[in-house]
């Protein structure tokens, strides 16, 4: 068979898989951009984008050198879908996130804490590991403070390591046991006076809440929320090991953690929707510190941002931002986002080495 032959008809097997590639791409680009909700399969197919966009540029960059005028499939579908490819990679700037402040900033920092429990078995159970994640929060010195898995209890007064420089907070307590003396939810802190505030909840996942602060002249609202996850617990993890596996149990495997995706990716829908009306009935200017439990091609990031939001870390970050350490190395699934009226002065992300998540820190001036 002739090597020209062969050649042929590989490329007109790249140039379909191209073109099938570059179609499924512009789908989930514009389904997770869907103004209503359209199902849990958008879910997926943001998570896929990453990797499609990838293979896009991969695409490109082979018929650039093999043939250059199939080259223009990729490019097509790469401007098309321009926007998924700006939200996942920043390039503001580089420079680490300075401890000093501009006088009229105002400085957030947004953690999810795991708990107050690290990432060790034992150390979770110490006063010190609990003081130490207080400690790597304030010595940045922000004005506010949203916490998402923040918990207390009678024995355990968690509010009390913040309390001391912050004197306003608001805390959900979406969870509670023993008789209310154990409890877990969102909390916010402000060194500014709290004016209003309210809790807004989901079914079963950390609540939707607002605080009004009074910062000078001006008033601001802050938002905090944390959508459902999929609550993997270490068997789930153990899953994802066997998924590659041909035999039953890896079967098996793959049908359990679908169905706990599926589910998460429906809550997360409706919830992002919530956010977004309330958030856009807002007249005050707005701060959301959040933890989406989904990256920046989701419905969900698309949904919130929708509602007049920017994203610091895309304003003023550099590089892929991630913000989970388990399960892949490129997770931003944590956002601080602000209204028009915020200018973002400078972003940062911190891995303290405390929790699954990274500490997140942004410079904001309110542009009147």
């Amino acid at each position: 068979m002739p090597v020209s032959f062969i050649r042929r008809i590989t490329k007109k097997i790249l140039m379909v898989l191209n073109i099938t590639l570059s179609i499924l791409f512009l789908l989930s680009a514009w389904l997770v951009t869907f103004s209503i909700p359209v199902g849990w399969l958008t879910g997926f197919l943001g998570l896929m984008i990453p990797y499609l966009i990838l293979l896009q540029l991969l695409f490109l960059l082979f018929w650039l050198i093999a043939k250059p005028s199939y080259a223009i499939i990729s490019l097509i579908a790469l401007l098309l879908g321009w926007k998924q490819s700006y939200v996942l990679f920043a390039v503001k700037s580089i420079q680490p996130f300075s401890h000093a402040k501009d006088t009229v900033s105002l400085r957030v920092a947004s953690w999810n804490l795991r708990g107050f429990n690290g990432l060790g078995k034992v150390a979770g159970r110490t006063p010190l590991l609990k003081k130490q994640i207080a400690d790597a929060v304030l010595q940045y010195h922000p004005d506010i403070i949203c916490l998402q898995e923040f918990n207390q209890s009678e024995k355990e007064n968690h509010i009390a390591l913040f309390s001391a420089q912050y004197r306003y907070h608001y805390f959900s307590a979406d969870y509670q046991k023993r008789s209310g003396k154990y409890q877990s939810g969102c909390i916010i802190f402000s060194r500014w006076p709290l004016v209003a505030t309210r809790r807004i909840p989901y079914p079963d996942a950390e609540s939707l809440l607002y605080a009004d602060v009074v910062m000078g002249t001006d008033t601001i609202r802050i938002f905090n929320t944390h959508l459902s996850s999929f609550r993997f617990n270490r068997d789930d993890y153990d899953d994802l090991e066997k998924i590659g596996a041909v035999e039953e149990q890896g079967v098996e495997a793959s049908r359990n953690i679908f169905r706990k995706m599926k589910v998460a990716f429906q809550k997360r829908e409706q919830q992002a929707i919530l956010v977004k009306n309330t958030i856009a009935a807002t007249t005050y200017p707005v701060i959301l510190c959040a933890d989406f439990n989904d990256v920046p091609n989701s419905f969900s990031y698309h949904q919130v941002t929708g509602a007049g939001l920017q994203d610091a870390f895309i304003q003023a970050g550099a590089g892929l931002g991630r913000t989970y350490i388990s399960l892949a190395p490129t997770l931003r699934i944590d956002y601080i986002m602000a209204g028009s009226q915020w200018r973002v002065q400078q972003f940062g992300l911190v891995d303290e080495g405390l929790s699954d998540h990274f500490l997140l820190l942004a410079d904001l001036k309110l542009e009147k």
